[in-house]
């Protein structure tokens, strides 16, 4: 069975609405919305899914919260990579448990915390951020996420070309305005068979990256596309889509490395 909540846990707390708020559990600490205040003690000692019920007679239901709950609420320095969009670099880029990632960059650290979560113990994660402030911003994000700081995660402030030629890593993914710098060290550095991964919000980009990778010669199975998400209403007879969907976002390429020929 789940452990109870307890002191310092995170806690996702959804009202009658579905409106969602991200708490960290504190004693003496106390949850206030219009709805009404329930006090963390209410909370904590509680398994996952219990209802708790304000003074006014609102009830809240309270459960842990998924990653892509964390990284819709946390605050941001940086834009991050939004949940529609990990989900398919996860996946195409093959992050697997005892995979070794560089990435770049950093940013807010949402996409870090998938890539950490995906390669697991047995694996390494070394992400790359050029700005303190950001790189600062991120390690308190991936702190508060993971209640401290995980062993096989490395954050490095620098360039993520010399990240690369040092580490030699078999998966590389990239959030970077210009991802193509990296394709040559990439080329000569990433393990045979292991993938590239850039994500970039515009055409122009897309089409440069893509063409420094075949420039190289030593990438095969380029493949570049856009993720949609439209959610839809569903209730009782009204099935519909919902009036607003998460367009585009960015356009995410991946490739594979081989032999340089």
């Amino acid at each position: 069975m789940p452990e109870p909540f307890a002191e310092g846990d995170l806690c996702l707390v959804v009202d009658s609405k579905g409106r969602r708020y991200l708490l960290k559990l504190v004693a003496g600490g106390e949850f206030k919305t219009h709805m009404g205040v329930i006090p963390h003690s209410d909370m904590i000692g509680t398994p996952e899914g219990t209802f708790c019920e304000a003074a006014t007679g609102a009830r809240f239901i309270t459960v842990r919260p998924r990653l892509m709950d964390f990284i819709l609420k946390m605050k941001r320095g940086a834009q991050v990579v939004y949940p529609k969009d990990i989900g398919p670099i996860l996946v195409y880029a093959d992050i697997a448990p005892g995979c070794t990632v560089v990435e770049a960059g950093t940013g807010s650290g949402a996409l870090t915390m998938a890539l950490t979560r995906a390669v697991g113990p047995t694996g390494r994660v070394v992400t790359v951020e050029r700005r303190e402030d950001h790189a600062k911003h991120a390690r308190a994000g991936l702190e508060r996420w993971f209640g401290g700081w995980p062993d096989h995660l490395e954050l490095v402030i620098g360039e993520v070309e010399n990240v690369i030629e040092s580490v030699q890593p078999d998966r590389i993914v990239l959030d970077v305005p210009e991802p193509w710098h990296a394709a040559g060290v990439a080329a000569e550095h990433l393990q045979p068979g292991g993938l590239f991964c850039s994500y970039v919000p515009t055409v122009p980009q897309m089409q440069q990256t893509v063409q420094h990778l075949k420039a190289a010669h030593a990438f095969v199975d380029i493949e570049n596309f856009e993720a949609l998400i439209r959610t839809w209403n569903v209730d009782g007879r009204s099935v519909r889509p919902d009036h607003q969907m998460v367009g585009h976002t960015g356009f995410i390429t991946v490739a594979r490395k081989v032999i340089p020929w």
